[in-house]
């Protein structure tokens, strides 16, 4: 059954905002935060690599990281709006036959989905009510990066999360946004592997990067080349 926050995804994240993010990025590219994770995402080495790409968008973050040099990718998002906006992108940019769309909750859809060298989730956990579910699910599917934005836990990002979600309240949407501290997420992904490797501030969001050390749910590190 698609949850509430899903629901609520599907009301907001519409063709008529989607058409907006696409105008916007056509004529800026790519939003500041996704930029940073394009280049330190591109400065490891994508020859090749898998892309798991979850909360997609409009599909900028996964078309830079293909164009940087990956091979495929695979887009997850709960609106299909966003998925129709990105599908219409990859077509333009030449590289459709390269990604896979799924349409839904990912939470959902994890255990249908494989595993990729590298699981971005940009402004996406702010999006989701359950973050431990979200964020486990999600760091198990990463062989070697996840990266992803997401709003600075500080009072400011707070506040403004309060106001939003008291206009869509009167606006009777579902969608809530949410923030969830770095403390609590670092906790679930160190727990499944990954230690931070990257972190930068950008106004109201934080942009981080954390590679595979040990395999999910085990204590002992990865295996050294011989």
């Amino acid at each position: 059954m698609e949850s509430l926050q899903c629901c609520g995804i599907e009301q907001v994240f519409d063709d008529n905002l989607a058409a907006t993010e696409v105008k916007r990025h056509r004529m800026r590219g790519p939003r500041k935060t996704t930029q940073v994770l394009i280049d330190y995402l591109a400065a490891q080495g994508l020859a090749g690599a898998t892309v798991l790409d979850v909360g997609g968008g409009v599909g900028a973050l996964h078309q830079a990281l293909l164009a940087a040099g990956a091979g495929r990718a695979t887009d997850v998002d709960a609106s299909a709006a966003y998925l129709r906006a990105a599908k219409s992108e990859a077509l333009r940019k030449g590289v459709l036959e390269r990604i896979s769309f799924l349409h839904g909750d990912f939470v959902a859809l994890a255990p249908t989905i494989d595993a990729a060298d590298i699981v971005t989730l940009d402004r996406v956990i702010c999006c989701y009510d359950d973050a431990e579910s979200l964020v486990a699910l999600s760091a198990a599917r990463a062989r070697r990066y996840y990266a992803l934005v997401y709003p600075w836990d500080s009072p400011l990002a707070r506040a403004f999360s309060v106001l939003l979600n008291g206009m869509r309240r009167l606006q009777r949407t579902f969608y809530r946004s949410y923030i969830h501290p770095r403390a609590r997420v670092e906790d679930i992904l160190r727990a499944n592997g990954l230690e931070r490797q990257f972190l930068r501030r950008a106004g109201l969001w934080q942009v981080a990067v954390y590679a595979r050390v040990r395999p999910p749910g085990s204590s002992s590190p990865l295996s050294s080349p011989a």
